[in-house]
């Protein structure tokens, strides 16, 4: 209809809250944004990764590839990785990459001494800033396994046997290279709404009930102790399955039991590797979704975003 708004006003209640994990829903939206956050959450939120490695000495029995790549897959705390510049960006060093605004420098010097196999760690690994360090997963705020740790174990080395190296850390995101995806996993589901009819229910005998509820492979029903009634136990435990659907039909009563899900309203979980906190991770996000929706909407009277959008922009001035 003409003139009709379908303007939404998305809102977000939080459930549980962890330094690495998150649980919230997402409600009066739809499925197009709820997944748009969610990919951006994965691949598209910048944080900071070693991207440059040059190793000086390497005694150890890992060539220096294997060990580049170990190093670039530590995470590390990245508060500031959406303040800091892309270093592709950057005038203060020409786009080299190697500038306080743009990255961060590593330094690794270990050598073993003694007939004990030592493991090179990532709490090895000496910043030169003191906000952007390797993950510490034995912070016991962390939901993360709390017995003591010495980090994340880069190579061994036996006696003799040296590691020298420089590692440069830029930002980045999870879309160029996965090291820069501060997200382990993130999933949601649409919230199901259950409906039991009594009426039918009551015409069944409590051996059928229990059927009813054990056909469900997770703990959805149960049967109350008091009433030997059907009652919903976790309705979010409801994977879609449909078992109990496909037994209540094999029982001749259909009906008996209704699931549907609820179209504009969703239930998020987040874990992240450390890198951010889950509630700063969802938080930049929203910030970077409300990012590319500006440059849609401007694009409108621009060429400018033809280079992001490419026949998007276009379409959308009539082109």
């Amino acid at each position: 209809m003409e003139g009709a708004s379908y303007q939404r006003f998305p809102k977000i209640k939080i459930r549980e809250v962890k330094d690495d994990f998150m649980k919230f829903e997402l409600r009066d939206t739809d499925a197009s944004i709820a997944n748009a956050l969610r990919r951006i959450m994965i691949a598209e939120v910048p944080t900071i990764a070693i991207d440059l490695v040059e190793i000086e000495v390497n005694s150890s029995v890992l060539n220096d590839e294997f060990i580049s790549h170990r190093l670039g897959l530590v995470p590390l705390t990245s508060e500031r990785a959406m303040s800091m510049r892309f270093s592709r960006d950057c005038d203060a060093c020409d786009g080299d990459g190697q500038c306080e605004y743009c990255s961060v420098e590593f330094y690794l010097r270990v050598k073993c001494l003694s007939d004990q196999t030592l493991d090179v760690t990532s709490k090895d690994l000496l910043s030169s800033d003191h906000t952007v360090v390797p993950v510490d997963y034995s912070d016991a705020s962390s939901s993360f396994d709390n017995t003591p740790n010495k980090g994340i174990i880069i190579v061994k080395l036996r006696r003799g046997q040296e590691l020298r190296l420089r590692a440069i850390a830029r930002k980045g995101i999870g879309k160029d290279h996965a090291k820069w995806s501060p997200a382990a996993t993130v999933t949601f589901m649409y919230e199901p709404e259950i409906y039991i009819n009594e009426d039918m229910m009551e015409s069944l005998s409590l051996e059928e009930k229990t059927e009813l509820v054990e056909s469900s492979p997770t703990k959805v029903f149960g049967i109350d102790p008091e009433n030997k009634q059907v009652i919903v136990v976790d309705p979010e435990a409801y994977t879609y399955d449909d078992e109990v659907l496909k037994k209540a039909e094999a029982m001749g009563k259909p009906g008996v039991v209704e699931i549907h899900a609820r179209e504009d309203s969703f239930i998020f979980t987040v874990e992240t590797t450390g890198a951010v906190k889950a509630s700063q991770l969802v938080l930049n996000a929203i910030e970077v979704l409300k990012q590319k929706l500006d440059a849609v909407r401007l694009s409108d009277d621009t060429v400018e975003a033809d280079d992001q959008f490419g026949e998007l922009g276009a379409h959308m001035r009539g082109g």
